[in-house]
């Protein structure tokens, strides 16, 4: 390649994998094609020190490939970070199915995927994300055993979403006694960006407990459905990150708070459902320590999810399941405390700890 003629961009794609800050020493990356189902997949096993990669499979139609892996490898990273804090023994992995799940997923495409899970022989065990059913995970178990939310018919935990947006109100919660004092959000302006399985029913949490929800979400349709189910308002302002609110909860895409909306943001609390929610998380997560903004770490909030699936491998009921996501909240506050005790921000607080946790096991594994 003539590099006269290379942008900044191509000459950072001369190293895709290696090279990137996302790749953060990734133990093996696994992309899966096959021809007769249009597969095309990739999956990334960030760390298993903890024990095998759990971590769930989102199928979107992603711009390019390039898109893809960055996605897998972030989410992939913070799965191992989402393990640790939540003290599962538990390695993190990802992976993404490149495809719009809404006309190009099929059961053939789903056990292609499968067995290709299979063939890594447990290293990664497979869940939900976005994009995925239940019904879907079944079909994946049809052909391996290193899949988890299968449906309860089947002898899984079912759908993890629910689980998943009670630990963010749980950490919503620690956040606001944190930052006014009081965890009643009774009254509290709320954001929901992204109403799918995860933000719908944390919306239920909010309206039961009194907190004003203001909805958002590209999905008009589901905008509305939701808007009268639960009797919230739909934002429809120019800009959504400007908006008038005490807490902003991200329950879409990652990467929201970024360079364009991070000076914007009027909430004081950010807590939300969304991966990987700061673009740049030593830069935003500065910004918003600086800005007082409190951000309660999506790896840590979100964890709700790990937790019902891990059940399935170790075997504990739904009342442990419970417990264990509202220790989320307790978790929040010992992390907001660090932080301030060492002078550092939530998310480096949080990191931090997870990384203890790691490292101590690395060095128990080598004595053995």
């Amino acid at each position: 390649m003539d590099t006269a003629f290379t942008t900044g961009k191509e000459l950072q794609k001369m190293d895709p994998v290696f090279g990137q800050l996302s790749f953060d020493n990734h133990e093996q990356i696994v992309f899966c094609n096959d021809k007769d189902t249009g597969l095309k997949a990739i999956i990334g096993i960030h760390n298993s020190v903890m024990g095998p990669a759990l971590g769930g499979t989102r199928m979107y139609n992603y711009a390019n490939e390039w898109e893809a892996l960055n996605d897998v490898l972030r989410l992939s990273r913070g799965m191992t970070f989402k393990a640790a804090i939540t003290g599962l023994d538990i390695g993190g992995g990802k992976a993404v199915i490149i495809g719009d799940p809404k006309t190009q997923k099929t059961p053939e495409l789903m056990r292609k995927f499968g067995e290709f899970v299979h063939s890594l022989s447990g290293r990664y065990i497979t869940a939900e994300d976005m994009g995925m059913e239940t019904k879907d995970m079944d079909i994946v178990r049809d052909v391996t055993p290193y899949v988890t939310g299968i449906s309860e018919e089947r002898g899984g935990s079912g759908n993890p979403s629910p689980v998943t947006a009670y630990g963010v109100f749980m950490g919503m919660k620690a956040a606001a006694k944190q930052q006014f004092g009081s965890d009643n959000l009774s009254g509290k302006k709320v954001l929901v960006q992204g109403i799918g399985h995860v933000g719908e029913t944390l919306v239920a949490y909010l309206v039961k407990e009194g907190a004003i929800v203001t909805i958002a979400d590209i999905n008009e349709q589901k905008l509305n459905e939701v808007a009268a189910l639960y009797n919230v308002s739909i934002f429809r302002g120019d800009d959504l990150y400007s908006a008038d609110v005490d807490i902003y909860a991200p329950c879409a895409m990652g990467a929201t708070i970024n360079n364009d909306t991070i000076y914007k943001l009027k909430a004081k609390v950010i807590a939300g459902a969304a991966n990987n929610q700061l673009a740049d998380e030593n830069v935003h997560g500065l910004i918003l320590q600086e800005r007082g903004i409190l951000y309660a770490p999506d790896f840590l909030i979100n964890a709700g999810g790990i937790i019902n699936v891990y059940a399935e491998l170790v075997h504990y009921n739904k009342a442990e399941i419970t417990r264990r996501t509202e220790n989320i909240y307790d978790t929040t506050l010992e992390i907001f405390d660090f932080a301030i005790a060492n002078n550092i921000t939530t998310h480096k607080a949080a990191l931090t700890i997870a990384q203890n946790r790691i490292d101590k096991r690395k060095v128990e594994n080598s004595r053995k």
